[in-house]
Parts: C-alpha cells; structure tokens; sequence
C-alpha cells in the first residue's frame, strides 16, 4: 500500500464517522483505487454507504459539516430511485460517496447475478464490491462479497456473446487508405479492443465494463486465457501504422475466438469474424 493510498483510506475512516453515526447507516465500504492500494496524486475517494432507509437531504448536510464543512461539489442521481451520489471537498481532496438502500443495491445486483445485464454500470460496481474494504457492517458486506465471488456460468457466456462481434476492417485496408476515415479507423480500434476484453473476461470470470475502463495492464494480469502477450498488443493497435495495426487487430480477434471454440464450445462463433 503507498504512502499516499495510506493518508486516503485514514481520511475516509475519520470522514464516514459521521455519518455512522446516523442509525439509519448499516454498512460502509471504500473501493476505487484506495481499496486496490494504487493511488497516486490524482486519486479521489470512493466510498459506497448503504442504509435500511436512505438519509434526508438535511442529514447528509449535518455530516458534511461536522467534516469540517467539506464542500458540495454536486448531487449525481435521484433519490426516489433508491440511490444517488454525492461527490464534495474535503481536505482538499475529492470524495464520492454513493448512497444506496440495502433493498435497492440487492436489485441492481440481481440484474447481473441473474438476469445477466451485461452492458449495466452495475458490472464495475461488482467488481468495485469485490475490492471493497469494509469500514461498517462487515458482516453485510461479506455476504455481498461472497455473492459476488460465486460468478455465475450464465454471466459468463452471456458476456461472451455479447461481445463476440467484430468489424473485419482488416479487408478494407486499401478502401480506408484513400478515405478520410481517420476518426472511423480510431472508433473501430476501440470498440474491438473492448470486445476483445469483454469476450476475454467472460472467459476467465472477470467482471468487466467499458465505463471509465482503466489499468488495463493490471486487469489483464488475472486472465488465465488470453492471446500471448495482449496487454502490449492492445496498446500497440493505437502506435503502429494502420496497415500493421489492422492485421495485429484480425490476428487478436482469430486467436480470442479460437480460446472461445476451446473454452466455450457451445458458444455459436460461425458470425464472430465477418468474411
């Protein structure tokens, strides 16, 4: 843990105190980069709080201020729905705290467990559960964990074909070198290598979302199935020239369907890679 992950995950201790305090609070987590130990001079806090019955607006203000009057940067959401964030200074630092009823994170949870919503936020925040370092209400906490670690083989192959789609910009090399495609080409290398990870991640149990995808060495580190070498593969697409890019990105996308023909044989892959 670095020195700096240190000084966050003290402050978020002293800071969510206040609102422990409040009887309505039954479980507090950090996660982000502090629960990862990776912070560096840029890193905010995250912190996930979960109540029996959401504070008022008057509550959280009462919080605030006996945190030295940390200032409100903005309300994300609607509390009606159950959840909603709040991000402000304090100590000059950026928190996000994300407020949410015990009865509704158990139903955001259900739309991944089991009725496998792939492309929902929800995803990274499972994962953001997973890492998460309880400060409250471990034992809630736990059994959360415990669902979340339980993958389900169903999550899996919808993942996996939900991403298995590639376009073949590979046979249009010649077309785009005479077109002003730059932005396209550009679009096109990112959603694939998005699906690369997305169908990769099913594969190996990982839960993986698009949104504010970052550290993408670290994530692939856990994939036991993976192309050799894909970390630098995959940043190279957006170094090379188009042309070397190009075939790096078909032979990327020939080898990731041949681990799934391997590893998920019911999966139909005769559509994966367009002629």
């Amino acid at each position: 843990m670095t020195d700096r992950t240190q000084y966050l995950l003290e402050l978020a201790k002293r800071n969510v105190k206040a609102y422990i305090a409040n009887p309505k609070t039954k479980a507090v987590m950090v996660t982000g980069s502090v629960a990862e130990g990776l912070c560096d001079e840029y890193s905010d806090c995250d912190v996930m709080l979960y109540y029996d019955e959401l504070p008022s607006e008057e509550e959280l203000h009462l919080a605030r201020q006996q945190n030295q009057g940390s200032e409100l940067i903005g309300i994300l959401g609607d509390r009606r729905n159950g959840a909603f964030g709040e991000s402000f200074l304090m100590d000059g630092i950026e928190f996000q705290f994300a407020h949410a009823t015990i009865a509704q994170w158990e139903k955001e949870m259900s739309t991944v467990l089991e009725r496998f919503d792939v492309p929902s936020p929800i995803v990274k925040m499972l994962y953001g559960t997973l890492i998460g370092i309880p400060l409250y209400g471990e034992a809630l906490i736990q059994q959360w964990k415990a669902k979340v670690a339980n993958y389900p083989d169903g999550l899996a192959q919808t993942m996996v074909e939900h991403y298995l789609k590639f376009f073949a910009i590979w046979g249009m090399q010649e077309k785009l070198a005479k077109r002003d495609t730059t932005l396209w080409y550009y679009q096109i290398l990112v959603e694939s290598a998005q699906n690369l990870l997305g169908v990769l991640s099913g594969l190996n149990h990982l839960y993986y979302s698009t949104f504010q995808f970052k550290r993408m060495s670290r994530f692939i580190e856990q994939m036991e199935i993976a192309p050799e070498n894909l970390a630098s593969r995959l940043e190279n697409l957006f170094r090379h020239e188009a042309p070397v890019a190009v075939n790096e990105l078909e032979a990327l996308v020939r080898e990731t369907v041949e681990l799934v023909k391997i590893h998920m044989p019911q999966v139909d892959t005769s559509a994966a890679i367009p002629a």
